[in-house]
């Protein structure tokens, strides 16, 4: 029996879009959108809710940092990055600049988990690009909390991701992440030295100019009284 002509283009053009499909990204993302889904039901009383969000239709949640703010922690770099369930320590992951305690996910956070890659770190990024290694499209490190250069479709995935930290019944807000302020000391301390240094050095530069005026007035001026003389 023939296969009809539009039967196999059907399944040639499938099997073409499937093989380009990560399919790992495809089942974390999968997950997420049915906890968010779930997280939204609970929280809004909202049935509903599923369909919308696996659609990828969803109005997007607004997270309200001004009443996080008062209580919530400063954790530098250097701290999150201890945060990485070594010898005890909790989960903690960053994105945006908000810290969240992922230990409950330990199975996927924890060393060997598909979500590791995210502990300790800020990789705001890669929640956007789905890379979580080397170098992205635009050439830039997967795994950095740089937003320069996404897409709004990238944009939207990491306020998807975000939303999922934070309305997860398991997972918790911590804090802010910050610059290390004793490193910012520093660090204006080493720029102003740089700028008093660059000031000096142009002075001096001005200094010798003067000078070099004034032996050029002398030379001009001896040389002068010399044809007066003569």
């Amino acid at each position: 029996m023939a296969i009809p002509l539009w039967l196999a283009t059907t399944v040639g053009v499938t099997g073409v879009l499937l093989s380009k499909v990560d399919y790992n990204i495809f089942f974390m993302k999968f997950f997420r959108n049915l906890s968010r889904s779930k997280a939204r039901a609970r929280l809004y009383n909202n049935k509903y809710a599923m369909i919308p969000v696996m659609l990828g239709i969803e109005e997007p949640i607004k997270i309200k940092d001004d009443i996080d703010a008062e209580n919530a922690m400063h954790i530098t770099r250097e701290q999150l990055e201890e945060m990485d369930g070594f010898e005890g320590t909790p989960l903690y992951l960053s994105i945006k600049g908000r810290v969240y305690d992922v230990s409950a996910g330990g199975k996927f956070y924890a060393e060997g988990g598909e979500y590791h890659d995210w502990v300790g770190k800020d990789a705001s990024r890669s929640f956007g690009t789905g890379c979580r290694g080397g170098v992205d499209r635009t050439g830039m490190e997967c795994l950095s909390e740089s937003l320069e250069g996404l897409t709004d479709n990238e944009m939207k995935e990491i306020d998807r991701w975000l939303e999922l930290y934070e309305t997860h019944d398991k997972y918790t807000f911590v804090g802010y992440l910050v610059d290390d302020p004793v490193e910012e000391i520093v660090e204006r301390v080493h720029e102003e030295n740089e700028a008093a240094e660059a000031a000096a050095a142009a002075a001096a530069e001005a200094e010798d100019l003067d000078l070099d005026d004034d032996l050029d007035e002398a030379e001009e001026e001896a040389e002068q009284e010399e044809e007066v003389a003569a």
